[in-house]
């Protein structure tokens, strides 16, 4: 290893999800992810990139021009920096088109601390909004 700790680039590049609707799409993801601190960084006439600094994640049509489809039991995962952008995130979905798959709150099944909140895209992509929180004494 050649990088110094801390300097690597993520594992995971970018993120891209399948849609039929470049522009329903754009309205959904920019209304969700806002409440995040991200925003459209690139756009071209096959898809549409969010991200802080760079496209992380993308919203495009199939390359192969066939119809998009939502992968069974794939889903994306956003960091929330508290519960309020959770909560901001799932609302700003919701009325952007998109269909509630798990309001925010609590997921202890899935670990302490653990809080978030779950939509379908309009094309049936599930997307998810997560903080760690202090989880209940006791556990």
């Amino acid at each position: 290893m050649t990088d110094a700790p801390g300097t690597r680039p993520p594992l995971v590049s970018h993120v891209s999800v399948g849609v039929s609707d470049l522009v329903r799409a754009g309205a959904f993801y920019d209304a969700a992810l806002a409440p995040l601190g991200v925003r459209r960084v690139m756009e071209h006439s096959m898809g549409v990139a969010w991200g802080r600094s760079f496209p992380e994640f993308w919203a495009s049509r199939p390359h192969d021009r066939s119809a998009p489809t939502a992968g069974n039991g794939v889903h994306v995962c956003f960091n929330a920096p508290d519960q309020a952008a959770v909560a901001a995130f799932h609302a700003a979905g919701l009325a952007s088109g998109g269909l509630d798959d798990g309001p925010p709150g609590p997921r202890p099944e899935y670990a302490p601390g653990y809080y978030a909140a779950f939509l379908r895209d309009p094309d049936g992509n599930k997307v998810e909004a997560l903080c760690w929180v202090a989880p209940p004494a006791g556990t």
